[in-house]
């Protein structure tokens, strides 16, 4: 349970601060039509909290009189070469001087003259807020009714159930955090997907996240935003799929050696009839196939994994230290063994069955029904061999 901010208002024992106490951070890009209103709201933003506060635009190559603007009302201009909304907003927030850290979009669309309940779920205890644009409200035409109802909806839901994340607007661009917090994360994306990002590695590295209700604005005079839907949904859910190799990987895997499993036991005694169609032996391939790919897939979640936590991409995962703990090298190739012992006497079964035969023609019904699981086992059997060696390497690294 989040303990209950602390009030301001008439009576209230002021708070005093020897340093900069929240920092507006705004990336811009060409925002002259809007940059002056949003400063103003800003302004009038901190006068309402009480804070002892900064603004910082950064700035990604305006050419439109945008730092002229900054500048004479008096907010403090950081110069970012490297393009992107990502790029842009680290280089802001590492040169913010702030306790806490308020960014937004500098088109108008969020009001900065509202940041009260943010800060105050800061001052609360609170690492990062996540403005909730369904709680506040949508301006009629300020979201498209696909980014409304379709792409923001499943990207947060897919978002809250990759990573059990309580944030349900996952790409409202008004929020609030502890500088140091967020930059203790090393967040690395340049692009849109920065704002997932944030929210991802504070889910999972524990940090303290709570939302606050925002309105979302229409852009005045009609203008566009910089989102461009399709390439930016589709690197949210690329980033989210990305940092989450168990819905990648080891699901979709588990879920296909399991299908492929139940066909191969199905059809392994002999043809089957279902639904008017006869499956035989060339099901059973398929079947045997999809076991070999599910358990790829398997072990890829797994080398994925650890590749991200050795890099410093995820936090570290106390399941894979016991993993490490009990699948050492020897019983990887112990069990590669046995599934490679498995697969050679079916082989040789298979052969002693053509002998019989003078080495003529044979059943394929028959004789495919031993040799397609005597080369399943033996596929898996080299897959964790050179797995188990693998596995071996990043864990002397990760020691």
């Amino acid at each position: 349970m989040r303990t209950a901010a602390r009030p301001i208002g008439p009576g209230t024992e002021p708070r005093r601060f020897a340093a900069v106490e929240v920092s507006v951070v705004m990336p811009c890009l060409n925002e002259a039509a809007t940059l002056e209103r949003c400063i103003r709201a800003a302004q009038q933003g901190l006068r309402s909290v009480g804070a002892r506060g900064e603004i910082v635009v950064a700035d990604n190559g305006s050419t439109d009189g945008s730092v002229e603007i900054a500048e004479r009302l008096g907010a403090r201009v950081v110069h970012v070469p490297a393009k992107g909304y990502g790029a842009a907003l680290l280089a802001g927030i590492e040169a913010a001087r702030g306790e806490f850290v308020i960014m937004g979009d500098a088109d108008a669309t969020y009001d900065f003259a509202t940041i009260e309940p943010f800060v105050e779920r800061l001052r609360a205890g609170d690492d990062l807020v996540v403005g909730n644009r369904f709680a506040g409200g949508i301006e009629p035409g300020a979201m498209p009714w696909l980014n409304r109802y379709v792409g923001n909806p499943i990207l947060s839901r897919a978002g809250r159930l990759f990573f059990r994340s309580p944030v349900r607007d996952f790409h409202c661009g008004l929020r609030a955090f502890r500088r140091e917090a967020i930059l203790g994360l090393d967040l690395r994306t340049t692009g849109m997907e920065f704002a997932s990002e944030m929210i991802v590695k504070a889910t999972l590295a524990g940090l303290r996240v709570g939302e606050a209700p925002t309105t979302l604005s229409r852009p005045p005079d009609g203008r566009r935003t910089h989102l461009r839907r399709w390439r930016d949904g589709w690197r949210h859910l690329r980033f989210l799929l990305l940092y989450s190799p168990r819905w990648l990987f080891l699901y979709p895997g588990l879920a296909l050696m399991a299908a492929g499993a139940a066909v191969v036991g199905w059809l392994l005694p002999g043809p089957r009839r279902a639904l008017g169609v006869t499956f035989d032996v060339q099901t059973l391939l398929y079947g045997a196939m999809a076991i070999v790919v599910g358990f790829q897939a398997v072990l890829f979640s797994y080398l994925a994994r650890v590749y991200a936590v050795t890099h410093g991409l995820l936090p570290e995962d106390p399941a894979l230290t016991r993993l490490f703990r009990v699948a050492t090298l020897e019983t990887g190739l112990a069990a590669g063994a046995l599934l490679l012992l498995i697969g050679a006497a079916g082989s040789v079964w298979a052969f002693v069955q053509w002998s019989v035969t003078s080495f003529g023609p044979l059943d394929a019904s028959r004789t495919l029904r031993t040799v397609i699981p005597s080369l399943t086992a033996l596929l898996l059997g080299v897959e964790v061999v050179l797995a188990s060696f693998f596995f071996s390497l990043l864990g002397l690294e990760r020691r």
